[in-house]
Formats: C-alpha cells, structure tokens, sequence
C-alpha cells in the first residue's frame, strides 16, 4: 500500500514538473519571436541630410536699459524754499533755474561786506598815496593792502553762498517729481527732484568671456523690449578692461536714441548681438537634440539603422542649434520620435 502511494506521490510530481517546464517553455518561445517580429518591424521616422552653410553667430542676452545721464536734484545750501520754478514730467534745459532758497539774510551779509570792501578798498588807496610820499612804512601799507583783500575775499565767499541758494539744471532732460513745497526747509541731503537725459539711452550687458574678442566698439546690434514688437538699434561705445572673476563674464555698454520717447530707463533688453561668422557651420533642429547627464546626444541612421551620437553644442537660434562636434556633413539625422529610439532599431526613413 505505501509503495503504491509512493508511485502514485512521483507520477504526481513528475507530471507537475512537466506542466511547469512546458509553460515557461512556451512564455519564452513567445518573447522571443515577438523579439523576432519586433525586430522585424521598422520605426517609420523623418530625417534629414546634415548639411554646412556660413552662419553668423548670435547670441540672446538680457540688458538693462539706463537713461544717458541721470541725477538727483539736491540744493547745495540748507534754507526755506521761496519759489519752484519747474513742473513735474516736463524738459528742461540746461542752466534753468529750478529752485529758489530764501537768501534775505545773506544779501544783508554781503551789503554789509560791501560797505567793509569800500571803506578798506579806500584805506588802501590813502595808504599807498602816503607810502609814495614816505609819510606811512611799508608795513603800514601792506596792513591796509592786507584788510581790504580779506574783505574783498569775505564778499565773493558771500555772493557764492548767494548763487548756492539758485539750484539750476545741470544738463537738459527730464525732470520727474518733485518732493518738496514752496515753504519748506530743506538741506543738501534732501532730493528735490530727479532729471533724466532720455533723448539717448544706454544699454548695459555682460557676455560670456568665451565671446569677448569677438565683441568690438562700434558695432551694432538689434534689441527688443517686453511688451513691444518694434526692434531697436544700439551701437556699442564702450567695454570693460577686465572680465569680471566672479561671473567670468565682460560688460559691455552701448547707445541708442530713444525716438519718441518709446523707451523708458529701468526696463530690460532683450539683446541679439552677432558676433563672428562661422564658415561651414552645421545647424540641426533644436527638437533633433536629447538632453543627456553629460550633454547631449542625437540618433543619426546607419544602414538603415539608428545610431546614437554625443554631439557637443554651442549657441541655439530660435528653433536651431549649432553643433561643434558630434556629426559631419552627409549624415542622417533623424528628427523625429527620437524618445523612442534605440541603437540598432531598424528604421524606415523619410527625408524631409
């Protein structure tokens, strides 16, 4: 009775063994022609023949667009204001009078230092009268010569305190809003106004160290605004001795004028400034390109299969990229469903 449960026991197990090889037998059987008919199946993709042309190269930066000259208003002298004579948002010109500090006191100053001048200027001309005559030393001439210098030095240092108190433009531009009412007392620490030359502009930017011996003075370059379609002109006039050690980046400054006043100092720039143009240069579409952890990569066709690049990239357009290393005129670059792809999958290409 036990040997034939035994029998029984190994049939039973024999036959399981059987069902279980005969099942992953027949999974493997299956993967490996689904392999075998994937395989068989080409990815059907668009591509395009590598070619070179002259390019000139480009670079998108962002600047800050500052007025040609600007500066704050203050008055030179403390005192109470007697009269405003601008109105905010309007142009001045240059040597207009803005600001007017009471100067009551110091004109009674210098009226009196007059008087002081006139009387020593007199002195002075009695003493050198009697030193030509030898009735007076030259000691007491150069005393009275002495007294009237000092009182004619007293009355210009007055006068000048007088032209402090008349606070005028100092170029012709823009003067904005004023802080101040006429009765206030103010001191040379306080701001009055500002004036802003906007007739020309400046644009302020730094560019990679890479490109600055392909940047040069005088040169122009295009230049757009947020929330303007119309493209602006500068010219750049001047740039920084050294490259900045921090950013590793030079600054540059450049000009333009602000024809009807469409430009305002504070926005930013959007700058297209062209540098160098590159002979043979080879441009691919941006959407060619996979980003990678150590750059980037492309799928370029081989016998009808795809074939992974490393490629190495330098500045982009819009929609194209500039390629230093990685492919050669007459390759096919594929261009689409590249997320999909790996090497040595067969492919059925159509050349755009």
């Amino acid at each position: 009775m036990n040997i034939k449960k035994f029998s029984i026991s190994i049939l039973v197990i024999l036959l399981l063994g059987l069902i279980v090889y005969r099942i992953f037998s027949n999974v493997k059987e299956e993967s490996k022609n689904n392999n075998k008919g994937g395989n068989k199946s080409p990815m059907a993709v668009n591509a395009l023949i590598v070619t070179e042309m002259d390019y000139a190269n480009t670079i998108s930066l962002s600047g800050s667009i500052e007025a040609n000259e600007a500066v704050e208003i203050k008055s030179e002298v403390s005192g109470v204001v007697e009269k405003i004579y601008f109105t905010e948002g309007t142009t001045v010109n240059k040597g207009q009078l803005l600001v007017k500090i009471n100067d009551i006191e110091l004109r009674a100053q210098l009226s009196q230092a007059q008087t002081r001048q006139g009387l020593a200027a007199e002195n002075e001309r009695r003493a050198k009268l009697l030193l030509e005559k030898e009735a007076i030393s030259q000691e007491e001439y150069e005393v009275a010569l002495a007294e009237y210098k000092s009182l004619k030095a007293q009355t210009q240092l007055i006068q000048a305190q007088i032209s402090k108190t008349a606070t005028k433009a100092p170029f012709s531009g823009k003067i904005g809003l004023r802080n101040i009412s006429p009765g206030t007392y103010i001191t040379p620490s306080q701001i009055i106004t500002n004036l802003v030359n906007t007739n020309q502009l400046k644009i302020t930017f730094s560019i990679p160290e890479k490109y600055a011996a392909q940047v040069e003075v005088n040169s122009t370059f295009k230049f757009k605004v947020s929330g303007m379609n119309e493209e602006f002109e500068a010219k750049i006039y001047a740039l920084e001795p050294s490259v900045d050690v921090t950013t590793r980046t030079l600054q540059v400054r450049a000009i333009t004028q602000n024809k009807n006043n469409k430009l305002f100092p504070g926005t930013y720039a959007n700058v297209e400034l062209p540098l160098s143009v590159i002979k043979n240069a080879i441009l691919i579409p941006t959407e060619a390109v996979i980003p990678i952890q150590n750059g980037k990569k492309v799928f370029v066709s081989n016998n009808g299969m795809a074939s992974e690049r490393n490629i190495i990239t330098d500045t982009r357009t819009e929609n194209k990229v500039l390629v230093l290393e990685g492919l050669k005129k007459g390759d096919t670059l594929i261009t689409t469903g590249i997320m999909s792809l790996k090497n040595e999958m067969p492919l059925k290409i159509s050349i755009q």
